[in-house]
């Protein structure tokens, strides 16, 4: 993806990428087709809006959380709330200091919104996580009763067997990374330093049933950067790209590194345990792969090709797998919330496109069938982008099926509306279930959740 831009704006600050005033209240929703009776829950979804206006990278605008509610078939509301940090509040705040330490209250809170232990936790990686309230109202950080001493990351995992949400932190200064457990009620139980290299920018981990899958790969930070105010970090050629393989309640030494080739990955598919036909212990690690990003200071990812990309991991030999198994340019992946960290059949991805003036696009969603090699693409209708995909599973279907729903916010470059819609992920390439005209645009964004009741 290029970050080229029509004018001298940069691309996140036009069209539909640029950001909204307005925070509104609208329980009057217009609804063509029909809401599935058994969607009783909030759709909540993150993204960086800036209250100034102005930021000077996409990633770095204060946290606006947009949520569409749904009861039983009906659209009761749509709201959409900045993320109240202090940030927000005096977004002059330098939240890297001189010397790299970060004040992880000042948080931009814009990248992603889940829900664990009773809790709705607006996320940003740098920083604690803030809770809101059903309605999207900020409540304040969280920090585990003072225990939390780290960041958190933006993308968390949610245990579908246990519950426990399983997390970690990466730092400019030692300890570059920490890992954290809680447990299904919101306890934290466990905070590890693992050693790395050095200040790498992990934005996205996975879990399997009995592993964590760490990804220590050459994208690292940059004091002067930051102090440049742009995005701190930066590619580099010398710094070794591996991942880490370590048992989920384990420690430092109990981490097996396997070399990998130099990429980059953002987000995670899934991932899940195996054995050989000869008994061999495997991890089999599903990614969107980046070949490159950052070469130079600002870009929004680079010019390097971003693929559907497998690894599978050797634990009794010590060797790595690697293979292509889509070369379509794509990211912003997902499964069943219930498969995560185990083997999932059906995925969902978000396909990219090259709009006007070669800024991003968004072509539609994908669906993978693992089991056959097979896909599908939903495209949304000429001019039209959707966002990230989320799979809602059908209640009591079976888990290694695509029974159920995949939801998005959706824009128009022809009417410049937005639009709630819901996709039968079993009609996959058919005509959209529901779709939910919403009051004002919805800014392309980062992530979400669907948070039933």
């Amino acid at each position: 993806m290029s970050n080229a831009a029509t004018t001298e704006q940069p691309f996140h600050l036009q069209g539909n990428f640029a950001p909204i005033k307005d925070e509104l209240t609208e329980t009057k929703l217009e609804v063509e087709g029909s809401i599935p009776p058994e969607l009783t829950g909030l759709y909540a979804r993150n993204g960086a809006n800036p209250v100034t206006g102005h930021s000077d990278h996409w990633f770095l605008g204060n946290g606006m959380v947009h949520g569409v509610r749904l009861d039983a078939g009906q659209a009761s509301w749509y709201r959409n709330r900045y993320v109240r940090t202090p940030f927000f509040e005096n977004p002059e705040l330098s939240r890297i200091a001189n010397d790299g330490t970060i004040d992880h209250m000042l948080s931009a809170a814009n990248t992603h919104v889940i829900q664990h232990a009773g809790k709705i936790l607006a996320l940003e990686e740098g920083s604690f996580p803030f809770e809101l309230d059903g309605n999207l109202n900020t409540i304040g950080p969280v920090t585990y009763d003072g225990q939390l001493t780290t960041a958190m990351t933006a993308h968390p995992k949610v245990c579908g067997e246990t519950g426990e949400l399983v997390f970690f932190a990466y730092q400019q200064l030692p300890p570059y990374l920490v890992y954290h457990r809680a447990t299904a009620d919101g306890k934290l139980v466990q905070s590890t330093e693992i050693s790395v290299g050095g200040p790498t920018m992990m934005h996205d981990f996975q879990i399997t049933r009995n592993h964590t899958i760490f990804m220590d790969l050459p994208v690292i930070f940059d004091l002067q950067l930051a102090i440049q105010g742009t995005m701190p970090f930066r590619w580099s050629d010398d710094y070794p790209a591996r991942m880490g393989i370590m048992p989920r309640e384990g420690g430092d030494g109990d981490v097996k590194w396997f070399e990998v080739d130099p990429c980059y990955v953002f987000h995670t598919l899934n991932a899940w345990d195996e054995v050989g036909p000869n008994g061999e212990e495997k991890v089999v690690f599903d990614v969107c792969r980046i070949s490159e990003i950052w070469r130079e200071a600002g870009q929004m990812a680079g010019d390097g090709e971003q693929t559907l990309h497998r690894f599978t991991f050797d634990l009794t030999n010590g060797t790595t797998q690697e293979e292509t198994l889509d070369d379509r340019g794509m990211d912003f992946p997902c499964v069943a919330d219930a498969r995560v960290g185990l083997q999932n059949r059906y995925g969902y991805t978000l396909q990219f496109a090259m709009g006007e003036g070669a800024t991003p696009g968004f072509a539609g969603h994908l669906q993978f069938d693992m089991k056959t090699g097979a896909s599908k693409l939903h495209s949304y209708g000429e001019g039209a982008n959707p966002g990230e995909p989320r799979f809602v599973a059908a209640a009591g279907s079976d888990p290694d099926s695509n029974e159920g729903w995949v939801m998005s916010y959706v824009h128009s470059d022809t009417t410049g509306k937005s639009e709630f819609v819901i996709v039968d992920a079993a009609d996959f390439d058919g005509e959209a279930v529901a779709r939910i005209k919403l009051p004002q645009r919805v800014p392309y964004g980062f992530h979400g959740s669907w948070i039933a009741d």
